[in-house]
């Protein structure tokens, strides 16, 4: 049996610099805030280490129970306009899938266009490929609302 694969590009024009964006994207602690894909939920990072062959974890879920384990490991940094790492997300020894992400970040004026590029290999059906696109999607839209409000510096 074969794993699943599917692809999607997100673009979004972030009212950030590139290198505000940048720093946004990568640190460990502005991850944390805009990470989660809603207010119930949360992203824990646990080990970082932002550079090409650094591997990092974090759990997320519900603030409750962050039973997801996610274990990325860097592969390409070009500070402050692409990125390419790997997310494994595991829960209760399992692994559910395996996503191939790159962030490409070109400046536009004052603001910055970021476009995340994933390629998801399900360890468990379909399903977790929507699980990865709903993760994205929701994470950028929370980390574009924060950037607009002010509220993550």
């Amino acid at each position: 049996m074969t794993a699943p694969i599917a692809t999607f590009r997100l673009t979004r024009k972030i009212a950030a610099s590139q290198d505000r964006l940048w720093h946004l994207l990568t640190d460990a602690r502005s991850r944390e805030i805009w990470g989660a894909p809603s207010d119930d939920a949360v992203l824990v990072l646990d080990t970082t280490d932002l550079r090409e062959g650094g591997q990092e974890r974090h759990r997320c879920g519900p603030a409750d129970n962050p039973e997801f384990t996610v274990d990325t490991h860097w592969y390409h940094i070009d500070t402050p306009t692409r990125a390419c790492f790997t997310e494994t997300v595991i829960a209760g020894g399992q692994r559910f899938g395996v996503s191939l992400v790159t962030y490409v970040l070109e400046a536009d004026g004052p603001a910055t266009t970021l476009t995340v590029d994933v390629a998801v290999a399900s360890m468990t059906g379909e399903d977790m490929q929507a699980d990865f696109h709903t993760g994205w999607t929701s994470g950028l839209d929370r980390l574009d609302s924060l950037i607009r409000s002010g509220d993550l510096t």
